[in-house]
C-alpha cells in the first residue's frame, strides 16, 4: 500500500486532504490512484492512517480514514550514522539502507581518507536527504531521518550519546557481538556507529579514538567494502538488540 507523510493539521474528522504539491503530485500523476484505492498516511505524531480515496481535484486528494493506529516502524532506540562518504551509487545504497535499518540520521564526516572534498559533498546533501524521504516512505518508516551536512568527527562528538561505537578492519579491541554482550543497548539510548572510508581511518583517527576511550570492534576477520560495512554493522545492532 503506498506510504505518504502528512501533517495533522490535513484531518479534519473522518477525512484527510492532501494538498502540497508534491504528495498530490506523486499520488495523482506518478501512481494515477484512482477513487476508491487504498492509500497509508502518517503524521508528525507517528500516527498511522489506513484510509481510502473519495475525492481527487485538481488540487487536492481526499482519503475517509478507515482505522489510525500508532506506527509500529521504530527500532524502540535511537541510531545514529556517523560515516565518510563514498564515490559514485555506493553512497546512495549506504543512505538507502540504512534508512530502511532504522537510522535516525546520518552524519557524513570528512576523515583523512575520504575520497571526497567538503565542496563536492555539500552538493551532494540536498540529494541525499531526497534519498531518504523515498527510502522512508518505501519501508514505511514512522519518521523520516535526518542527513545532516559534511562534518569533521569532533563536530560529531559534541553531540550526547549514551554509546559511540567505532568499526575499523584493523586495530580492533573487540568483535561487536561481544561488545553488545557487555554494553546491551536500553531502550531509547543515542547510539552513534562510525565507519570510515574505504581506505580506513587514519592512525591519527585510531590514536583520537583512543584518546577519548571510543571503542572500537571488529565485524570478524573478513576485510568488507565500505558500504557492506554499514549494512552489516547497523543490521546485526538491531538483531542484538531485537533479539
Amino acid at each position: 500500500m503506498p506510504h505518504f507523510f502528512i501533517k495533522k493539521d490535513n484531518i479534519k474528522k473522518d477525512f484527510i486532504t492532501i494538498d502540497d504539491n508534491e504528495n498530490y503530485r506523486h499520488i495523482a500523476r506518478s501512481l494515477r490512484a484512482r477513487v476508491g484505492e487504498n492509500l497509508l498516511l502518517i503524521d508528525e505524531k507517528q500516527i498511522q492512517y489506513e484510509t481510502v480515496i473519495s475525492e481527487i481535484t485538481s488540487k487536492e486528494v481526499i482519503c475517509r480514514i478507515e482505522k489510525s493506529y500508532p506506527s509500529k516502524r521504530d527500532l524502540g532506540f535511537d541510531l545514529y550514522l556517523a560515516q565518510t562518504p563514498l564515490r559514485s551509487d555506493a553512497q546512495l545504497t549506504i543512505i538507502e539502507k540504512a534508512t530502511e535499518l532504522g537510522a535516525r540520521a546520518i552524519y557524513p564526516i570528512i576523515t583523512d581518507n575520504c575520497a571526497l572534498n567538503k565542496s563536492v559533498l555539500l552538493k551532494k546533501h540536498e540529494k541525499w536527504q531526497k534519498v531518504m524521504v523515498e527510502a522512508s516512505k518505501q519501508c514505511e518508516r514512522a519518521k523520516i531521518p535526518t542527513c545532516y551536512e559534511p562534518s569533521s568527527l569532533e563536530d560529531v562528538l559534541k553531540n550526547k550519546f549514551d554509546k559511540i561505537i567505532v568499526f575499523g578492519e584493523r586495530s580492533t579491541e573487540i568483535s561487536l557481538k561481544n561488545y553488545l554482550v557487555q554494553n546491551p543497548i536500553k531502550k531509547s539510548e543515542k547510539v552513534l556507529v562510525i565507519i570510515g572510508p574505504e581506505g580506513g581511518f587514519s592512525q591519527k583517527e585510531f590514536d583520537y579514538f583512543k584518546d577519548k576511550n571510543l571503542p572500537i570492534v571488529s565485524l570478524g576477520d573478513l576485510i568488507l567494502k565500505a558500504e557492506t560495512a554499514v549494512i552489516m554493522a547497523l543490521g546485526c545492532i538491531v538483531y542484538e538488540y531485537q533479539g
